[in-house]
């Protein structure tokens, strides 16, 4: 690991002028990726400036008619809240299957979607649930916020303050687990906005999450399943691409038999 300087704000305006200190500063709260790509000298941030412990980021209420997760809230607590899982099932569902508890009691909302792995849960939610990403900068839809492999389109800098999801009518989120890691193998999270009306996200089958609009296309149609191409997808020690295809369409067909008609 490369030396770095720790600062620990006590508000998020002094978070924002140490931000300002170092193009290679970065923020941390729980600091499940960071750190462990630190050791592997894979990160060299020159500043690591704690927001974790701000209040003003950590909070669960409702809004506007929206679901509103602050960034450095932990997966435990948005797995354990009520209002999650009577708004949101499928939200409080995923947090549950993130990980195991270590990670789940440190790791944080901002952080997984900062990050962007293309296995990681929370950005299937954000998608399928039209999420808008606040930051101290403006505000970020789900669909133009990750923009690929391990990239977002945040500036170097701008801080992820809260996220707001769209309350569906009913959602789930079904996922095949990596055994050693617990990354999404496969991930698909299905939300419903009407009779008709389902938006479908699938993540750790490409290079980042994404939304199955022809399986949505065939729901709103009454049609049979479209099966996945699976010609762009992942190739790993895990799974092949076509072994990552059928299961999405396995896993999709799950996730609506949990679905009240």
């Amino acid at each position: 690991m490369y030396p770095f300087n720790y600062l620990r704000p006590k508000s998020i305006l002094e978070a924002q002028q140490q931000v300002r200190l170092d193009s290679e500063s970065k923020f941390i709260a729980g600091g499940m990726t960071l750190l462990p790509a630190m050791k592997h000298r894979l990160a060299n941030p020159s500043h690591l400036i704690d927001i974790g412990q701000l209040q003003e980021l950590n909070a669960i209420a409702s809004k506007d008619g929206r679901l509103v997760i602050g960034a450095t809230t932990k997966h435990r607590e948005v797995s354990n809240h009520p209002l999650v899982s009577s708004s949101i099932l499928g939200l409080a569902q995923l947090a549950n299957l993130i990980g195991d508890p270590q990670v789940r009691a440190r790791g944080t909302l901002g952080g997984s979607l900062a990050n962007n792995d293309p296995s990681a849960d929370y950005p299937a939610a954000a998608l399928a649930l039209n999420a808008n990403i606040v930051t101290d900068e403006r505000i970020i839809p789900a669909k133009d916020f990750f923009l690929g492999l391990y990239t977002t389109c945040l500036n170097d800098g701008e801080m992820i303050q809260e996220v707001q999801f769209q309350i569906p009518l009913q959602s789930t989120y079904v996922k095949l687990k990596q055994a050693a890691s617990g990354y999404a193998l496969v991930g698909v999270f299905v939300a419903q906005f009407g009779p008709d009306d389902f938006s479908i996200a699938v993540t750790g089958v490409g290079d980042g999450v994404f939304r199955w609009t022809d399986a949505e296309f065939a729901l709103r149609k009454k049609k049979a399943l479209p099966p996945l191409q699976h010609d762009q997808l992942i190739e790993d020690i895990h799974a092949s691409g076509k072994y990552r295809a059928h299961m999405t369409k396995v896993l999709l067909e799950k996730a609506l038999t949990q679905f009240t008609q």
